[in-house]
C-alpha cells in the first residue's frame, strides 16, 4: 500500500486531496498542527502527524520519529492572506524549504512530491486586449506578497530537481464546498449586495475543487519531475459570470450591483488593512487582494496539463456554482 504524506491537510483543498487518497486505498498521513481543525478529517483510516514546518531540525526529527517511509507528499500548506506580509514568506517559502530539506536529510524514498503553488505568481501579465493566455515561457511578475512567496518556493524547488522529484501546480481560483473566500460573494449576494471593481474589461478563469484534486493525482502517477503546470476548468468568463450564477442558485433575490473605480477599492483595502492590524483580524480587504481584484486578465494555458497529465477538467462554472451553493445551504452557511 502506497504511503503518502499530505500537508494542509485540514484546509480547503487538503481535506479533498485526503479524501481522494482515501478512495485509492492509500497509506493517508495527515500533516496538521496542534490548533488544526479536523472537522473534514473524521474517516477512522486517516493517519495523523504533526510537523513543523517553521524549522528543517524539527520537522527533519518528526519525521524520523514517525518511522514511516513515504512514497508521495502532496505539500498543499500555506497562507493566502496574512495580517503581515512576513508571514507569507515565512510559510510560504520557508515553509517549503524546510520541508523539502528535510525529506532529503530522513532520507525519503519518494516516487514523487506534488508542490500547490498558484497561477498569482505571474502577476498582471499580458494585460494588453486581446487577453492572450499566460504561458509556462512567461516570466513571472508577481505583484502580491503571496504570489512572491509562491514563486521563491518555486525556485527553490527547482534547485533540487536532481534529488527531489517535484511537480508543481499552478490552479487559477479555486472554488468548491468549504472554501471560504468565494463563500464570502455569495453571502453578500444573499445580503442583496454584489460589487464589481474597474471599469475595463475583465477575463476571469476558475477550477472547482474536484479538478484540482483530480491533477494532483495525475501529477502523482506520470508527472515529470521539475515541470509546472497550468491549471483551470479550460473556460474564460467574464467578470459578472460568477455572480450571476450565483445569484441563480440563490433564487435570483433582488441586488444591487455596483461597480467602484480602483482608486476606491485601493482606499478600502488600505482601510481594511489598518483596521485588521489594530484588531488582530485577517480581513476580507487589505493590498494584497487589492492587486489581485485590479488584475485583468486571468487566462492560463492549460494544454500542457492536458497533453502530459491527461487531465480533463470534469466541472464547469455552471455546475461548479451549483454543487457549491449546494453545499452552502445544505450545512447553514447559506
Amino acid at each position: 500500500m502506497d504511503k503518502i504524506l499530505i500537508t494542509g491537510a485540514s484546509g480547503f483543498i487538503g481535506s479533498f486531496i485526503v479524501e481522494e487518497a482515501l478512495r485509492r486505498n492509500m497509506e493517508v498521513w495527515a500533516a496538521v498542527r496542534k490548533s488544526s481543525s479536523r472537522e473534514w478529517l473524521r474517516d477512522s483510516r486517516i493517519h495523523f502527524i504533526e510537523l513543523d514546518l517553521g524549522s528543517t531540525e524539527r520537522l527533519t526529527a518528526q519525521l524520523r520519529e514517525a518511522g514511516v517511509r513515504f512514497d508521495y507528499v502532496v505539500h498543499a500548506a500555506g497562507v493566502t492572506k496574512s495580517l503581515h506580509k512576513d508571514d507569507f514568506r515565512r510559510i510560504n517559502t520557508e515553509g517549503t524549504r524546510h520541508l523539502a530539506d528535510a525529506l532529503l536529510a530522513a532520507d525519503m524514498p519518494l516516487k514523487r512530491m506534488v508542490y500547490l503553488s498558484s497561477l498569482s505568481i505571474f502577476g498582471a501579465i499580458r494585460e494588453t486586449q486581446p487577453y492572450e493566455e499566460i504561458r509556462e515561457s512567461d516570466t513571472p511578475q508577481p505583484n502580491t506578497a503571496y504570489g512572491q512567496s509562491k514563486l521563491e518556493a518555486e525556485r527553490y524547488l527547482d534547485t533540487l530537481a536532481d534529488r527531489l522529484p517535484c511537480v508543481t501546480l499552478r490552479p487559477t481560483g479555486v472554488y468548491g464546498p468549504r472554501e471560504r473566500d468565494y463563500f464570502l460573494m455569495a453571502k453578500s449576494i444573499k445580503g442583496h449586495t454584489d460589487f464589481a471593481v474597474g471599469f475595463r474589461r475583465q477575463d476571469i478563469t476558475f477550477v472547482y475543487v474536484s479538478d484540482v484534486v483530480q491533477a494532483v493525482f495525475l501529477a502523482l502517477e506520470r508527472g515529470q519531475a521539475g515541470r509546472k503546470y497550468f491549471l483551470s476548468d479550460g473556460s474564460v468568463y467574464n467578470s459578472a459570470a460568477f455572480s450571476r450564477l450565483i445569484r441563480e442558485e440563490l433564487g435570483r433575490p433582488w441586488w444591487i450591483r455596483l461597480t467602484v473605480p480602483l482608486w476606491v477599492l485601493r482606499a478600502c483595502c488600505w482601510v481594511f488593512e489598518q483596521a485588521g492590524r489594530l484588531t488582530g483580524r485577517v480581513l476580507a480587504l487589505n493590498t494584497d487582494k487589492y492587486h489581485i481584484l485590479r488584475q485583468r486578465n486571468w487566462r492560463c494555458d492549460i494544454e500542457p496539463a492536458r497533453r502530459e497529465l491527461g487531465y480533463r477538467p470534469q466541472v464547469q462554472l455552471e455546475e461548479g456554482v451549483r454543487r457549491s451553493v449546494a453545499w452552502y445551504k445544505e450545512h447553514g452557511w447559506l
